[in-house]
């Protein structure tokens, strides 16, 4: 039996105490205190202590989260309040000062983008709450249930949360503006039409359509139609501000609106199980077309009444009125610009059909043949007419994505370009199909900006040779010399994921410094590069974890930048606020005004002179050594992704682990107890895969290989770290990681999954009872098959793990209370697994066993064991009562499965909640979701 103390009247708080001293006497063995745990978890009326003492641990958690946002985005600064309107006010005075002409002010250096994705793991109440505490840390924390979502977000909720962060960004940046005009006037007192631009904002929520079959073509245009309303009612609220609602301006602004407004409510919208008739699309065709010159086409359009309302005004108007202009101007007819997606083989498909253009691009061999065929295509082209009708019919959804986007720019704001993502880019063939797809549907080449993303190691290590391949076609060339821009996308979701994020920072490095010597060697050193960077808020998707500030330095580093003025190239960075967690910096109005000072701030500086000892970095200076370093991680952890065990580790218990934190479909799940096993962690996507890694203790993409790369090279390993800005930079990805990982978690999952566990569990049992159900837990994970891999997996992971402690001894560790979390949950998951084996037994229904109800409990896919376990054994049966049959009857008695409800099936939802309390509870200790 355990040895550690465990009152029965101890407190919650005393009760961790209590664990946490036993973790830190007997740090390597958590089996006893599991044991202990999950008896005690079990026992008549302990429940509510261990209930209670997860949501302290939970709320100790979200208190240092909070904390930690507060100073991630500049709010609190060396221990004391930065002032957002201080900050505003002197970083505005930065950029007048370095700006050569007041038209340089009107240079985007910045943009941030909103996106979703599977992020939103906390109800909305939560992220407003944790907001709030970062804002103001004497703020009250109530002591709430729970913190998850009821139910996974709708896609319209997460467009609603989207425009909230968004508005809040417009307002700061209003701020921004009006400091920016204050300072440029005192400079350039005669200067009538400043409009500064330093950062703009941007959207991609329900126009990402790469993997999702959702979002009816009808949802992206209503949802871009939402956008606009909000811009036009923002800017007829500033004009209502100060006096000018009922001008000629106001009462056009006021007229776009209403028509706006009913060109939405005319938009259909997608509702599961009713497909759309012609005759709905026809009507919305129409009132979009009739209302289109009344509901504005072109931002500018306004600028002659924007200019005769200003001639009119007394000098503290007229400047207010200036700020309101400039932000409609910068962002045209939406309260942000939009980003399209979707992914490259969807191209492939459209001109396959279209161009009977059926060689695969991804073969070398193919595509000097395919970029032959894309160019002459071009040089033909006549561009279609298109209406609704070709919507409703086209199958392709690429085309239908081009389409909606050629209607967008034809009926609803014409002045805005449109960003065209494309993911697993993997040929120039890529960019140049796309090219001739935007202009078969009338996209001018100034309207869209076709943008590559790089992001798997394919498209990384090729990244420069897919780039020269286009630039070699005129049609490509032309396109740029038009739009002025070209714009790329550097993720770190799959890249991170596959190659390692230690790894995968490098080779974006590489290849952004790659384009530049293309650009020159092309003549398109005049054009402007944008760089857009699909950082999440965490570090398993390659945001920096320490401060907003250093995220950004991260991804713009001194050499790069040197580059970049080398080359006389303009640049804009762009990154990623994804989903709930990158929502947060935005979350109050204050919060928002230090996140777009800090962004300011960085513009700022990319027009100060750079520091030259940041450019004689020694790791810029042993390149040799950078690549054999980086690409040992990438090749040890190309290995660890192959690894059956890996893959197995990953699917155990998979996403059960964590709600559903999303609006993306899922793979569908049918009434079986069938338990669906990926055979490949790229069967996982991005998030979810970090997310589960986080949540097994173990942040696989971030540490795995350091270890045998910095053996590998032990001596410059420990002087760069001491030496190297750029190198410890990037070893604060580790140094979270491993803050946040522990090899005694990893290894007690390993031990759960051992049917030996429970083997060894039952011969030192005295209850018959329990001996039974270990056994039976030992019988099922027999069958599971973890343990013929798993193991094997575990001592890779190990070696490495010595291999970077022995390098590297004063790494941090996983604090007590968060290893506790992960014990807890042991504990928790055993009482489900105890739980499962009582289930009464049945005889096969329909395919579906007793066996298969216990496989899923033990994946943890409680919720679905749950459903089928409610129609197998209702709570009650019908009530017959009142009812006459039409003879005598009386033999009959309303029987129901009242006791396995309350004793089996009840405390297994139980423990499933506090399990997924566990969950959030370690998220908020790392600081954030996947």
């Amino acid at each position: 039996m355990p040895d550690c103390a465990s009152p029965t009247d101890a407190s919650p708080a005393e009760l961790i105490k209590s664990y946490a001293a036993t973790l830190t006497h007997k740090p390597h063995d958590l089996s006893s205190l599991i044991i202990t745990l999950a008896e005690k978890i079990s026992a008549p009326g302990e429940n509510e202590t261990i209930k209670q003492a997860i949501r302290l641990l939970r709320d100790r958690n979200f208190t240092t989260r909070a904390a930690a946002l507060r100073r991630y985005i500049g709010l609190e600064q060396n221990g004391a309040e930065a002032s957002p309107t201080e900050r505003l006010r002197h970083v505005a005075e930065q950029l007048v000062a370095h700006a050569k002409t007041p038209d340089d002010l009107a240079i985007t250096g910045f943009s941030a983008v909103f996106t979703a994705h599977p992020t939103f793991a906390l109800a909305n109440d939560v992220y407003d709450l944790l907001a709030q505490c970062a804002e103001d840390p004497a703020h009250p924390l109530p002591i709430l249930p729970t913190h998850r979502r009821a139910a996974p977000p709708t896609l319209d909720e997460e467009q609603a949360l989207a425009l909230a962060a968004i508005t809040r960004g417009r307002d700061a940046l209003d701020v921004l503006a009006q400091n920016i005009f204050q300072a440029a006037r005192q400079r350039w007192p005669e200067v009538k039409n400043l409009n500064p631009a330093p950062i703009k904002l941007a959207s991609w929520v329900g126009f990402d359509t790469d993997g999702r079959n959702d979002i009816g073509w009808w949802d992206t245009i209503r949802i871009r139609l939402g956008l606009k309303i909000a811009q036009l009612e923002r800017l007829l609220e500033g004009l209502k501000k100060i006096g000018l609602h009922d001008s000629p301006l106001g009462e056009r602004v006021l007229a776009a609106l209403m028509a706006t407004v009913q060109q939405r409510d005319a938009c259909p919208r997608s509702i599961p199980g009713k497909s759309l008739t012609p005759e709905e699309i026809v009507q919305f065709s129409h009132k979009l077309i009739s209302l289109r010159e009344t509901a504005l086409l072109h931002a500018e359009d306004l600028l002659p009444l924007f200019q005769a309302e200003r001639a009119k005004l007394d000098d503290a108007t007229a400047q207010e009125l200036d700020v309101i202009r400039a932000g409609f101007l910068n962002h045209g007819l939406g309260i942000s610009h939009i980003h399209t997606r979707l992914n490259a083989a969807q191209i492939y498909n459209v001109a396959r059909t279209r161009l009977g253009l059926t060689d695969d691009p991804t073969l070398p061999f193919h595509r000097r043949a395919l970029l032959s065929h894309i160019d002459a295509a071009m040089d033909n082209l006549k561009p279609l007419a298109i209406d609704f009708g070709a919507l409703l019919v086209e199958p392709s959804a690429a085309s239908r994505l081009m389409m909606v986007m050629a209607q967008i720019l034809k009926h609803i704001d014409s002045g805005s370009p449109i960003r065209f993502l494309i993911a697993e880019t993997e040929s120039g063939y890529t960019l140049l199909a796309t090219l001739w797809l935007a202009r078969l549907f009338g996209i001018r080449d100034e309207q869209i900006e076709i943008s590559p993303l790089f992001e798997t190691e394919t498209a990384l290590e090729n990244g420069a040779e897919i780039l020269e391949e286009a630039f070699r076609s005129p049609h490509w060339r032309a396109y740029l010399r038009v739009n002025g821009r070209l714009s790329l996308q550097f993720g770190y979701s799959d890249s991170g994921r596959y190659v390692g994020q230690l790894a995968a920072g490098p080779m974006v490095e590489r290849l952004r410094l790659r384009t530049l010597e293309l650009m020159k060697e092309h003549g398109l050193d005049d054009i402007a590069l944008t760089m857009f960077d699909t950082h999440g808020e965490s570090i398993g998707r390659g945001a920096h974890p320490f401060s907003l500030k250093e995220r950004l330095d991260y991804f713009s580093p001194a050499n790069t930048r040197q580059a970049l003025k080398k080359a006389g190239i303009t640049s804009r960075v762009e990154t990623a606020f994804q989903g709930g967690d990158g929502y947060l910096p935005f979350g109050t109005a204050k919060l928002a005004a230090s996140t777009i000072a800090t962004l300011a701030e960085f513009v700022a500086a990319q027009h100060e002179p750079i520091d030259p000892i940041a450019l004689k970095d020694p790791l810029f200076s042993k390149p040799d050594f950078a690549m054999d370093f980086f690409s040992t991680i990438a090749l040890k952890m190309g290995d660890l992704v192959d690894d059956p065990g890996y893959t197995a580790l990953l699917s155990a218990f998979g996403p059960s682990l964590v709600d559903k934190t999303g609006s993306r479909p899922s793979a569908r799940q049918s009434d079986t107890a069938r338990v669906t096993r990926i055979t490949h962690p790229s069967q996982i996507r991005a998030i979810p895969n970090n997310a589960i890694l986080q949540q097994l203790g173990w942040w696989a993409n971030v540490l795995h290989g350091l270890g045998g790369a910095a053996r590998r090279h032990s001596e410059q390993f420990e002087q760069l770290r001491h030496k190297s800005p750029r190198f410890r930079q990037l070893m604060d990805f580790a140094i979270q990681a491993l803050k946040h990982s522990d090899l005694d978690v990893l290894r007690a999952t390993i031990h759960q999954l051992d049917p030996g566990t429970w083997l060894n569990r039952a011969t030192e049992c005295d209850n018959a009872d329990d001996r039974m159900h270990f056994l039976s837990i030992a019988r099922d994970l027999e069958e599971l098959e973890f343990w013929k891999s798993v193991p094997a997996l575990f001592r890779r992971i190990q070696r490495e793990d010595i291999a970077l402690r022995s390098a590297w001894p004063e790494t941090p560790r996983m604090e007590v209370e968060e290893k506790l979390l992960h014990v807890i949950r042991f504990a928790l998951m055993e009482r489900i697994w105890t739980l499962g084996t009582q289930i009464p037994y049945f005889g096969p229904r329909g395919g579906l066993t007793r066996e298969a109800i216990t496989t899923l409990i033990l994946c943890l896919d409680v919720p679905r064991a749950l459903r089928l376990l409610d129609d197998l054994f209702p709570i009650s049966a019908p009530s017959i009562a009142d009812l006459d049959f039409g003879e005598p009857g009386g033999a009959g008695e309303a029987q129901g499965f009242a006791r396995e409800h309350r004793e089996i099936f009840q405390p297994l939802q139980e423990a499933f909640d506090l399990l997924r309390e566990v969950g959030i509870a370690i998220m908020h200790a790392n600081h954030c979701f996947g």
